[in-house]
């Protein structure tokens, strides 16, 4: 494990220098992910603007849960984004063949290669909307729930590594499997709502499915009183850990049926 983490280290350490090399990129990489989320932030508003609830839901709640999708979703955006390039970057050219050659775990090598740094302007997002939405609904946080915030929102970026990476996957027999992983990822959006609103085959495939729900609405629960799925909520954390082994397996199935371009 030290080893890792000072491999890890080495990674990231090259990596930030690269992109402190090209400053402005990178602070048009932050700017742009702060663009992206307040789009939708405002398209919220603007609907709210119109409608009082959602099917019994207000702003600020279903803002509550916004900031949990955000805050695991860029858990995954930086450190695990390098995940969306395994069929392109690492399959289809052959750089996979380069990874294998080294006495290090090839995923843990795919993962350390990228840090993306516009993910820490979503987590600074996260962070803000979560507390504004709670300021709102009048939270008051125990120890406790700031601990168990905490372990929801790293079960929430588990979640979204997980569901990456089992489909990504798919690439050791497509080459590159980017269409499907960014179809799959279109239903992470849902999950940013009230699972309440939708019917009942879709609350079920992003239950038991594709684990969306998870995510953010899920963990939510844990924070409002009265609302039901506290069961599911405490759930999180060993739905996280099921998903991360399942998609783990998974790739080690696909890296077994690896054919080396050059082949």
């Amino acid at each position: 494990m030290k080893r890792y983490i000072k491999l890890y280290w080495l990674y990231a350490k090259s990596h930030f220098k690269v992109m402190m090399e090209y400053r402005i990129d990178f602070l048009i990489g932050v700017l742009s992910v702060f663009g992206q989320q307040f789009a939708s932030l405002f398209f919220l508003s603007v609907v709210f603007q119109h409608i009082e609830t959602l099917n019994g839901w207000d702003f600020y709640e279903i803002l509550f849960i916004y900031g949990i999708a955000f805050l695991g979703r860029a858990l995954h955006h930086i450190f695990f984004d390098n995940l969306w390039t395994i069929g392109w970057q690492y399959i289809r050219t052959g750089n996979l063949d380069r990874l294998l050659m080294r006495p290090v775990n090839p995923l843990f090598q795919i993962i350390a290669e990228r840090v993306q740094q516009d993910g820490f302007g979503q987590l600074l997002i996260g962070g803000g909307v979560l507390y504004v939405a709670s300021d709102h609904l009048d939270m008051i946080w125990s120890f406790g729930d700031v601990l168990m915030l905490i372990v929801l929102v790293l079960s929430s970026g588990m979640l979204y590594i997980a569901i990456n990476l089992f489909f990504a996957t798919f690439s050791f027999w497509m080459v590159d499997s980017l269409p499907i992983v960014s179809a799959v990822f279109s239903l992470s959006d849902f999950a940013r709502y009230p699972m309440t609103i939708y019917s009942k085959v879709l609350m079920f495939v992003l239950t038991y499915i594709i684990p969306f729900g998870f995510t953010a609405f899920y963990p939510a629960m844990y924070f409002f009183d009265g609302r039901g799925y506290g069961v599911m909520a405490i759930a999180t954390p060993l739905v996280a850990i099921i998903a991360c082994l399942i998609a783990y397996r998974f790739w080690l199935f696909g890296l077994k049926a690896f054919a080396s371009t050059g082949s």
